[in-house]
């Protein structure tokens, strides 16, 4: 954890510790060891870059970006978390990436949630990382904030493919907000055998 905090300042250590213990858990129950770890801190307003992707291997912060929440969420903050179909809001909890594809978004990346009742639905809610034209600075110059989406993590287009090859095929995604029920509920928080700090 030391070494990722000292590569990414930005970042809560807090949230940091929680995302590396999530996946930590996650490996202990079986689960293959990741190449890089995306972090969104849901917490921060959407005008900050909130997105951080590290390599694990080389502990380097290799992007710091904007990402939107959904509609349903919040207007620059978000504070409502859902997952079921339709209420356009994000999810939180831990995924793990999966395979990327080109739709109606352009080139995307489909995830799994891996929280029973937290992110489970995120495939058949088509929860994706997508770009979007309206990720885009000149929006916080305009409205106060970013855009948003129906509920997927967007990004950039400049960045959106980028991202993609970055955190396709395997990667493990963790979306933080202190969500009480979350806290005290989520076993990948909540997790005896994932180490806080074995990352250091």
């Amino acid at each position: 954890v030391r070494a990722l905090t000292a590569v990414a300042p930005t970042l809560d250590r807090s949230v940091l510790r929680r995302a590396v213990a999530a996946m930590n858990c996650a490996l202990d129950r079986g689960l293959e060891r990741a190449e890089r770890l995306a972090i969104i801190d849901f917490s921060l307003p959407s005008t900050e870059q909130r997105l951080w992707i590290f390599d694990l291997s080389q502990r380097e912060l290799l992007l710091n970006e904007l990402v939107a929440h959904g509609q349903g969420s919040g207007q620059n903050v978000a504070s409502r978390f859902s997952n079921v179909s339709g209420s356009h809001q994000s999810s939180i909890g831990l995924f793990r990436t999966s395979e990327s594809y080109r739709g109606r978004h352009g080139y995307s990346l489909r995830m799994d949630g891996l929280e029973a009742g937290i992110n489970d639905l995120a495939r058949e809610r088509a929860i994706v990382i997508h770009g979007a034209d309206y990720v885009d600075p000149q929006w916080i110059d305009r409205q106060g904030r970013i855009g948003r989406s129906q509920g997927c993590p967007a990004v950039r287009q400049e960045v959106a493919s980028t991202v993609v090859d970055t955190l396709k095929d395997g990667q493990f995604l963790f979306s933080w907000y202190p969500d009480p029920d979350w806290l005290a509920n989520s076993d990948f928080l909540n997790c005896p055998a994932g180490g806080l700090a074995s990352l250091d």
